[in-house]
């Protein structure tokens, strides 16, 4: 594999991609192009099962194009190794996984070979997300088991389940983010602040935003 040139500025291309599910008739993409440059925040619009999310699997590489190409800093996608990819870009999709572990667990996992401070990069990660009012609520704080296949265990409101995640794309610290329809299910405020935290986390960065709702990107 080749290393990724210069990970600290992020360039991502698709060239005429096309992709079809197996065993669909029709495309799901045809001949998609698009340039997302260093510090670029794009907005994708469109209704459900446009494609949209296909998209986001094929950038990161869950899925391989039926046609066309992707780069990455000027290399393709099959030229790379497949962990170092991954390990530029950090996704909050619609569909977050909620692990049942400790809030600093919950967060860990967006990086599990991110070195520990101090400072606690984990703290920082959910205030920079707005999460720590929550913390400051649950019985141990960062050690609150979550869930309830573990006795004990605490349940989030959805709303603070996703700022948890904001955290966790926040500890990763990546230079390309992907943010795909996260705030689907909050309220009109909830949605509000949501995207005021997102405005921080990818400042400078390059960004990709999914959405079927213009006034969600409006920001």
């Amino acid at each position: 594999p080749k290393p990724i040139p210069d990970p600290s500025r992020t360039t991502v291309k698709l060239d005429q991609v096309s992709f079809s599910y197996p065993g669909v008739r029709d495309p799901v993409l045809t001949d998609v192009s698009l340039n997302i440059e260093p510090g670029e925040v794009v907005a994708l619009v469109g209704p459900n099962g446009a494609g949209k999310s296909t998209i986001v699997k094929l950038l990161c590489r869950l899925y391989d194009p039926s046609a066309g190409t992707l780069t990455f800093n000027g290399v393709a996608y099959p030229d790379l190794a497949l962990q170092d990819l991954r390990q530029q870009i950090s996704v909050v999709f619609q569909d977050f996984v909620q692990y049942h572990l400790t809030v600093r667990d919950n967060i860990r996992i967006g990086d599990v070979d991110k070195e520990e401070g101090p400072p606690d990069p984990v703290m920082e990660a959910a205030a920079k997300a707005g999460f720590t009012g929550t913390v400051a609520t649950l019985p141990r704080g960062y050690d609150t088991m979550l869930g309830k296949w573990f006795e004990a265990g605490e349940e989030l409101s959805i709303g603070e389940w996703q700022k948890l995640v904001i955290a966790r794309a926040f500890y990763r610290d990546s230079n390309f983010i992907i943010l795909d329809e996260p705030s689907s299910s909050l309220d009109a405020d909830s949605e509000y602040q949501l995207f005021l935290n997102f405005k921080e986390l990818i400042a400078g960065k390059s960004a990709l935003i999914i959405s079927h709702r213009f006034s969600t990107v409006k920001m």
